[in-house]
């Protein structure tokens, strides 16, 4: 029995590509994200900003320990146990990831800086005073101005976090920003199998 743990930053493709595989798999899929939604009653964003970063990475703990419990006790020892997308701070969540290292491999889907960067820049919304909303807390912390300043913040903050995922992740995919859905998917999919040759 393994599972699938999908790593990497926000909008590099864990949701599509953990639904597509769990398809792929018929095995159940999990979003780190919504346990805590679901355990919280909040989502992370939300605990983040009301209540602080301690609070959020004790929540997501939690919520890794809840999920891990019932992966394990549902698990059929044949098959791919479950696919899980992570939420994009889980690499500075040790306690977190080593509860979840133990359902099964780390998979750190590596999308380029540009479609990352240019996803969080769809997402803005402006305040009648023209004020930017919407962005991951690491960004409005730093209160950018402009467009430009959500990319220059987004790009140090993307170098940084490449490293961490890749000291974390057993297998790294290199997403296509050109490729399909389940191109993507397939070069997953060859990944894993290379790795259990």
């Amino acid at each position: 029995m393994s599972s699938i743990i999908l790593l990497g930053i926000k909008h590099c493709g864990k949701s599509t590509q953990g639904k597509l595989l769990a398809k792929y798999f018929n095995c159940p899929f999990f979003d780190t994200d919504d346990e805590v939604e679901v355990l919280t009653g909040k989502s992370p964003r939300q605990i983040y900003t009301e209540q602080g970063k301690e609070a959020f990475l004790e929540a997501e703990k939690l919520a890794c320990e809840k999920l891990t419990e019932k992966v394990l006790n549902q698990a059929d020892s044949e098959n791919i146990a479950c696919v899980i997308a992570t939420g994009g701070g889980i690499c500075n969540n040790p306690a977190a990831l080593e509860v979840l290292h133990k359902l099964g491999t780390f998979v750190f889907l590596n999308a380029d800086e540009k479609t990352a960067a240019n996803r969080i820049v769809w997402e803005i919304k402006y305040d009648s005073d023209g004020k930017m909303k919407n962005l991951p807390a690491y960004i409005a912390n730093k209160n950018p101005a402009n467009v430009k300043d959500v990319r220059a913040i987004f790009h140090d903050f993307y170098i940084e976090r490449q490293k961490i995922y890749e000291g974390l992740c057993d297998i790294e995919v290199k997403m296509e920003h050109s490729a399909s859905k389940t191109e993507n998917m397939e070069r997953i999919l060859n990944s894993l199998t290379l790795r259990s040759e």
